[in-house]
């Protein structure tokens, strides 16, 4: 197995754990913040749309005309590390929308990404990041923060009364 598929398989995997912890959710469940908690489910599945699309797609190849289509400037701006979690539903995208985006996201990176392969995986990243440095470990990274996020989901799972699931 080569290190892109590696890193396919990895994306891949976390992506489904975080729908198993989301698939039984009610919609009112999304926008609740915990007491004490400073975040929401909608948020965390917002954010990890954005963050697949940045290193999967925007720090590989840079910015497509047609990105706009996938996702929007709001849309990464409500969900970029350090925004603040929108608590009135109706001032967020619906469940709906941030699952849509969520998997259209997805779906492109695993339509685009295989394309790269040998030497410009290693490529340093076109919008540097202080943990990695080339396009690859950028790929490896998505993995790794999705499955951080989804802790945080399990978290608020919890804290909103559910089961653990594993």
């Amino acid at each position: 197995m080569n290190e892109l598929t590696l890193a396919l398989d990895q994306i891949k995997s976390a992506r489904e754990y975080t729908l198993t912890l989301i698939e039984d959710l009610e919609p009112e469940q999304w926008f609740r913040t915990p007491a004490g908690g400073v975040t929401h489910i909608a948020w965390q599945v917002g954010h990890l749309a954005m963050a697949e699309f940045r290193l999967c797609l925007e720090r590989l190849r840079g910015l497509e005309p047609e990105d706009r289509e996938l996702i929007s400037k709001d849309f990464l701006r409500m969900h970029s590390k350090g925004s603040v979690p929108v608590t009135d539903p109706a001032d967020s995208p619906s469940v709906e929308e941030l699952r849509a985006t969520l998997d259209a996201v997805h779906e492109r990176v695993l339509a685009e990404v295989p394309a790269y392969a040998g030497d410009d995986l290693n490529e340093p990243l076109i919008n540097p990041h202080p943990i990695f440095t080339t396009k690859l470990e950028a790929l490896f990274f998505c993995s790794k923060h999705e499955m951080l996020h989804a802790g945080q989901i399990g978290l608020l799972r919890r804290l909103l009364g559910m089961s653990p699931l594993r």
